[in-house]
């Protein structure tokens, strides 16, 4: 009888424990739903602040710089709200960060300079803000209108440093002289010039030499007649595919019998 008991009293014990030990799962419960309302109520006390932005223009020439100004406020208060804002720009069905600024005190200005590849017809931008305490807040994107400049010339004539002149040919691996400036200008700025150095020089806005700037079309003459063409570099030199043997680079502008076309702004 006593092992009897024993064993009696030993599963006494183990309903007892078990007794205890199914009541813990209320105990549970009632520290989960304090934690929730606990977790609830931290959420609720983030808010969305208000961000605003401005762009210092709509309109932007390939390679120049964007600026855009934001400031947060704290709706509660009134006052800066403390965080990182991010300029951002809608790139390949996702927004791409181009510049990232700390607001402490007051606005930031963010910067950048579109010159990735396909911005032509524009791009959308908008800022982005995160801070702790804070919900993340979007301004509203706008679009940049992106135009093509001499910048951009410049920048497509430099690509084909090196490659070989070959008697018309107009690229993209070799080019005589017209064919070069054709390609480029078609490449750059959609600009659609025929192939001929003395055609080329009725094309465009005519400009002084005085007034010529990096992208300008330079059309070299022998009385009227145009016979060479090139892209003015700035500082007395200009890209172009000067003659059989050469190659495509940057060469000093050789005398003063030229006329400068601007097919770009």
């Amino acid at each position: 009888m006593s092992g009897a008991g024993t064993v009696a009293l030993s599963l006494g014990l183990c309903l007892c424990a078990g007794q205890l030990i199914g009541a813990s799962p209320a105990v549970a419960s009632t520290t989960q739903a304090a934690s929730t309302t606990a977790g609830t109520a931290a959420a609720a006390a983030k808010v969305t602040p208000k961000l605003t932005a401005s762009v210092n223009t709509r309109s932007l020439a390939w390679g120049s710089t964007l600026k855009v100004t934001a400031k947060v406020i704290d709706p509660r208060t009134g006052k800066v709200a403390k965080g990182t804002v991010r300029l951002q720009a809608w790139r390949t069905n996702k927004w791409v960060t181009w510049d990232t600024e700390t607001v402490k005190s007051g606005a930031v200005t963010l910067a950048a300079r579109p010159t990735s590849k396909g911005v032509g017809s524009g791009v959308y931008v908008r800022t982005l803000f995160t801070g702790s305490g804070y919900n993340q807040a979007a301004s509203t994107k706008v679009k940049i209108s992106v135009k093509s400049s001499g910048a951009k010339i410049l920048a497509e004539a430099k690509k084909h440093k090196g490659a070989l002149y070959l008697f018309g040919a107009a690229g993209p691996k070799r080019f005589d002289c017209s064919g070069f400036t054709k390609y480029v200008y078609k490449k750059a700025a959609g600009k659609n010039l025929p192939h001929k150095a003395n055609s080329q020089q009725k094309y465009g806005k005519a400009v002084s030499k005085s007034h010529k700037r990096v992208g300008d079309l330079i059309v070299f003459r022998s009385g009227s007649y145009g016979y060479h063409a090139g892209i003015y570099a700035g500082g007395g030199y200009m890209y172009d595919s000067p003659h059989t043997g050469a190659r495509v680079g940057k060469h000093k502008i050789y005398g003063s019998n030229y006329v400068v076309r601007r097919l770009v702004a």
